[in-house]
């Protein structure tokens, strides 16, 4: 009889992609032996995540989840293989599981949090939580990014867009913390996360733009000034002014309010400030949207009959 050792159960683990808990149990009913603790596993049904583990999975959601206190704010990136299981109710349930671990445990990082005991239940890891749901909903699962933000004078929001297509984390300063619950206020922050949504900024002010970002950015339009032939002594100028525009289109602060072009998010905060009677400003934002960069499996139904031929 083989000694059940924690490396064994990993091995048996990496392998099957059944929890851990069942892994240990499989190698003590077959006495150590690997081959046999699979079949084992099979004939249980707890192996079944293991024919998934190839599979791309594209599909799925962004979840949002807010402390009652505004405090601690969390979006999650989880990805199913298909649009049907992300839109049922067991899928949902578990993303919003995972959305609260991360709120309470905060995690480092994705790796990080796949070793955690689960929150609601920690007889289990968030790796044995993925395993388990992917058995039960029949589709390879995968936590694929996640941003907490915890905010120290000030608050947090989340805007799910789509049913989870696009999901934002926005964290906003505010030095009057009687405050925090006016609804003028809470209009504003919640404005600025569908901002982001619409709008992608990249940042959040100018200062916040690399260097060497806009050092490119004015040789592009240097080169598009010379290209359009306008003359060389107001190229500079042009350029100073093609800037500005590039800030209005990168940066949150200088972008227009999708819901008042006439005013930017700088000239919106400034009113909403002055009407609290309080200092606010947009400090940090996630903006994430699923599926991006994952290439998706293309399906060809004539190559595929004819590499079964070729067998």
């Amino acid at each position: 009889m083989a000694e059940v050792t924690a490396q064994l159960v990993k091995e048996l683990r990496e392998t099957t992609q059944a929890g851990m808990m069942d892994c240990k149990k499989a190698l003590l009913e077959t006495a150590g032996d690997m081959e046999k603790a699979i079949e084992w596993l099979r004939e249980k049904g707890l192996a079944a995540a293991a024919k998934k583990a190839g599979r791309i999975a594209a599909e799925g959601m962004v979840a949002g989840y807010v402390t009652d206190d505004a405090k601690i704010g969390v979006i999650v990136e989880i990805n199913c293989e298909t649009d049907f299981v992300a839109n049922t109710d067991n899928f949902k349930d578990f993303c919003a599981k995972i959305a609260r671990h991360i709120a309470k445990a905060s995690p480092a990082n994705v790796d990080t949090l796949m070793t955690q005991p689960f929150a609601e239940d920690t007889g289990k890891t968030i790796t044995d939580l993925v395993s388990d749901a992917t058995v039960a909903i029949g589709e390879k699962l995968s936590i694929r990014r996640f941003a907490r933000y915890e905010a120290k004078a000030g608050v947090v929001e989340t805007y799910i867009h789509m049913g989870g297509k696009i999901g934002v984390l926005l964290e906003v300063t505010n030095d009057k913390p009687e405050t925090y619950a006016n609804e003028m206020f809470k209009t504003y922050y919640h404005d600025l996360t569908l901002q982001i949504a619409a709008a992608r900024p990249g940042y959040v002010v100018k200062s916040e733009v690399p260097t060497e970002t806009l050092d490119k950015e004015k040789e592009i339009l240097r080169a598009q000034a010379l290209n359009e032939g306008k003359p060389e002594k107001i190229v500079d100028k042009m350029v100073e002014g093609r800037i500005e525009k590039y800030y209005k289109d990168v940066c949150l602060t200088e972008q227009p309010f999708v819901k008042d072009p006439e005013k930017s998010i700088n000239q919106y905060t400034a009113e909403v400030a002055k009407a609290i009677g309080a200092t606010i400003a947009p400090v940090r934002f996630e903006r994430f949207e699923r599926g991006e960069g994952i290439e998706k499996r293309q399906e060809n139904l004539a190559d595929e009959i004819a590499a079964m031929a070729k067998k």
